[in-house]
């Protein structure tokens, strides 16, 4: 095992430690830029395992209202990519061991230069990119950027995607597979879907990688059924949604709280 995956690590101490990993999924700059400087830090501490932070755009089609919401929140206040490597450097030290990976959409990235982004995600301390329109049949031009500089870009596979499309998105991916457990938006839902869960048996049958399930887990039993089959589940909108009723005064003890149920802590 490479010391330096930190994806890698953070794996197979979920695996040793016969649990399900929790991933979480924050809007950098939302609702301010210390906010998600004192958060980080302090989800780790309650219980995640992997944090996604999310990079604020104009258009986030595959969002649902309470992510976009947070979205145009960190827009208004003039937060751009930039801002969001700024923040993995400061704290990469907080979070030494934790992989913070960034998840957006391309323009930003394009529009920063493929290789300027992949420098400066590299010197930032990514671990990771979810790229979320980016159909994995077009990354090379990123990948050739990434790759050298051992930032894998995260397969995000849905319940329509085709067998073919799954075998060429895992067979030379690195890192975990996001799997989407619906056909739709980002939002927090009654239950686990059935289509995610044989999603997971399909992705399987092409790669040994993690998989981590998302959209819709809210609860701490939706954590447990993601992990009848998963490695991890993704936590994101009933996460922001917390972080919207809070005051900003009580933002991170409710947002802490809020994950030490779901972790089980």
């Amino acid at each position: 095992m490479d010391e330096h995956d930190r994806i890698q690590r953070a794996f197979a101490t979920i695996e040793a430690e016969k649990r399900t990993g929790l991933v979480l999924f924050l809007t950098v700059g939302f609702p301010d830029l210390e906010a998600t400087l004192e958060l980080v830090p302090a989800l780790v501490k309650a219980g995640a395992d992997a944090i996604e932070l999310g990079i604020p755009f104009s258009d986030p089609l595959a969002e649902g209202p309470v992510i976009q919401e947070s979205s145009f929140r960190a827009l208004q206040k003039g937060i751009q990519l930039q801002d969001c490597l700024d923040v993995v450097a400061k704290l990469r030290n907080q979070v030494p061991h934790t992989p913070l990976i960034l998840m957006g959409y391309y323009n930003p990235i394009l529009r920063m230069g493929l290789g300027n982004f992949a420098e400066k995600a590299q010197s930032s301390g990514v671990d990771g990119l979810i790229i979320v329109d980016l159909p994995y049949g077009e990354i090379d031009r990123l990948d050739q950027e990434c790759r050298p500089r051992c930032i894998p870009i995260i397969p995000l596979l849905a319940p329509t995607s085709t067998e073919e499309s799954i075998k060429a998105s895992t067979e030379s991916a690195s890192g975990f597979v996001y799997c989407i457990s619906v056909t739709g938006v980002t939002g927090a839902r009654q239950s686990v879907s059935q289509q995610g869960l044989d999603l997971i048996d399909r992705v399987r049958s092409h790669t040994s990688l993690p998989v981590a399930l998302g959209f819709g887990v809210s609860t701490r039993d939706h954590v447990e059924a993601v992990g009848s089959q998963a490695q991890a589940a993704v936590v994101g909108s009933a996460l922001i949604r917390v972080m919207l009723e809070s005051p900003r005064d009580q933002l991170v003890e409710r947002a802490t709280r809020f994950v030490e149920q779901l972790s089980g802590y």
